[in-house]
Formats: C-alpha cells, structure tokens, sequence
C-alpha cells in the first residue's frame, strides 16, 4: 500500500502532494480513534440477567457489614434511590445509609422471582427481596418487591477514582485519570413492602353484641355487623367478611390494609365503627 501511495504521489504537483499527504495523514488518525474506541466498546460485554441478580445480591450482601464499596460502585453519581419508607435518597445520602447492624442485630436479603427486560443500553430488573432478621434471638421477616432501572454509558475514571479510592501499586493516583469507560450502573430504584396480615390475638365475644347494628357512611351507603357463631362479621353489599381481632378492641380482614375500630359513646356503647386507613379515619354512625 505504501508503495502504491509513492508511485501516484510521485506525478503530483507540489501543492496536490500536500494536500494528498495531509488527508492521508488525517485518514489514518481516525482510522486509529475509531479503533480505539471500538476497542474500549467492545471491552465491556453485554449485560445479562444472571450478571444484573449477582450485582444486586452482592448489593444486600454487604448491609450486614454496611461495606458501601459495592453501592458506590453500581449506582451513579446522579441517581434517585425511592425506598419503601417514602424516603427519595440521592446517592450521597444512599450510600451513607448504608451502616452496619447494630450489636445483637443479624440477617440477610434474598432476591427471587426475577423479571427483566433487556434492550440495548437499558436494562430493568424486577425482584422480590426476602428479608430474614433476628434481634436478640427474636425472628422476623419481610417481604419487599424492587424495581431496578440500569444504564450503559461512559462513566469518567476520575469519578471513579473519587468513589473508589482507586490508586496506584506506588499508592499516588492511577496516570489514567480523566479518561473513561463504559459501565453498567443503576440509575433509579424503586421498592415497596408487601402488606402482612398481623398476628391474629384474642377478642373479647363480650362485647360483640355491642357491635351488633347497621351503620351508615351516607344516604343509601350502609354495613351492618353481626355475630355468626364465635366470629365477627361485616356486611356491606352482600359480600361479608369477618372481622379478625388484633387486639380485643382493633379488628383487620383478611389482606386489607386498614384496620376497624368502634368508638363509645358517653354513656360506653358502640355508636360508630371506624375504618382506619393510613392512619386516617373513615366515619360510619350506627343507626340501629
């Protein structure tokens, strides 16, 4: 190719060959740039399903400890963190959430029943996570369902440097700093917890018969209460259902969030039932 490019130059005027010579040289310059970066592109492999569940799961497995490495190293600098609490966290404040367990405090989280969907630079990835925790010796468990959105993109090595800490074998900053990779991070993270039923207690049936009645919430929008054997029930529409006692006076159903509760008049008698739904009270006056 060389020798091609000397025979054909060497018929060209002064001016010409300059201009050959120049566009050459260009040509060959980014021949080089664009191998270059193909090279840094094709250097990082396309996400799977597998990869994304073992990044998470190394996620949960470091809150025991309250190790941030793997958090500052798989979410961005510009992400949003939603948790099941209400909180909006950005990643500063993310990250510094991430402590250890107190003494006496142990457990872990488990992802399962995993959904995701791949396409081109963005990945999501659906996941329950199984909490077990024990306090003192006491067991509990949780249950919540997450919602991860991640993003292929270039990602600087002096911010990398920042979150990582990432030195030298001579312990002074990599020489590489300021260039950039392309990197899989989490951009946006969602979670709820699923609702539990709570443990069913003990009622007092001395006081169903008190509950007994119609109740109103407006004009032609009744329920009524009734005892059918050694149980507390509900009906509104046709459709019953009973009422399970968390204490001897706080009833829930089945899978409901909410709780019911009746209030006493002066005198100590049912006049109203309470439908308590995030901490906020639906009024229903007995009638009869």
């Amino acid at each position: 190719m060389k020798r091609v490019f000397v025979l054909v130059t060497r018929h060209l005027s002064p001016v010409t060959f300059l201009l050959v010579t120049a566009c050459r040289a260009i040509a060959l310059a980014t021949a080089g740039h664009l191998s270059l970066i193909t090279s840094v592109i094709a250097a990082d492999p396309p996400i799977t399903e597998q990869e994304l569940v073992r990044r998470t799961q190394e996620l949960y497995d470091s809150i025991v400890s309250g190790n941030q490495t793997p958090w500052k190293k798989y979410f961005a600098d510009d992400c949003t963190f939603s948790d099941e609490k209400g909180r909006t966290l950005d990643k500063t404040k993310l990250v510094a959430d991430i402590t250890p367990l107190p003494k006496g405090y142990s457990g872990a989280i488990k992802i399962e029943n995993v959904i995701s969907r791949i396409i081109g630079d963005t990945a999501i990835l659906s996941y329950d996570a199984n909490e077990t925790e024990t306090i003192f010796g006491q067991n509990l468990r949780a249950r919540y369902h997450v919602t991860d959105t991640w993003l292929r993109r270039k990602v600087e090595w002096s911010d990398r440097d920042e979150r990582h800490g990432r030195q030298s074998r001579k312990g002074t900053r990599s020489s590489d700093a300021g260039a950039a990779e392309i990197q899989w991070q989490i951009i946006a993270s969602q979670a709820h917890r699923y609702y539990e039923d709570p443990a069913i207690g003990k009622a007092d049936g001395k006081k169903f018969p008190d509950f007994v009645g119609s109740y109103e919430l407006a004009p032609g929008q009744t329920r009524s209460v009734s005892v059918e054997g050694e149980n507390l029930i509900t009906e509104r529409n046709g459709k019953k259902q009973q009422l399970f006692p968390e204490t001897s006076e706080i009833f829930f159903r089945k899978g409901i969030e909410g709780r019911i509760l009746f209030h006493y008049d002066a005198n100590g008698k049912a006049d109203a039932l309470i439908d308590r739904r995030n901490n906020e009270d639906v009024i229903w006056k007995k009638t009869k």
